[in-house]
């Protein structure tokens, strides 16, 4: 497994995460937003928005009415490393499965 898959499920092994990417994947928001939809303080979100950011899950742009909010959204194709890695893993499994069903058929 790369690194980029290895940062990838470790950003996405906090639920707090998860649920921010899922939000996301609805729309961008501030970290604001982020951190009342979750319940989380602005320090906690703020940890949990740099992890995701440097898992290169997400980026974050200034909208031009104020330079110092921060929108976030997914980052497009951030998941196509692991989307791959996903789909090798599962045709190894159907592979792999396939055969120890011709073996157990075999042997009645």
């Amino acid at each position: 497994m790369s690194a980029g898959v290895d940062r990838i499920f470790a950003a996405l092994a906090d639920p707090n995460r998860r649920r921010a990417v899922e939000l996301l994947g609805q729309r961008p928001h501030s970290a604001g937003e982020l951190a009342g939809a979750l319940g989380l303080a602005a320090p906690a979100m703020s940890r949990h928005l740099r992890a995701l950011k440097e898992s290169g899950l997400i980026e974050d742009q200034h909208p031009a009415f104020d330079a110092r909010v921060r929108i976030y959204s997914l980052k497009h194709g951030a998941t196509a490393e692991l989307k791959q890695w996903l789909a090798e893993t599962e045709a190894l499994w159907t592979h792999q499965l396939a055969g120890f069903k011709a073996h157990v058929e075999a042997g009645e």
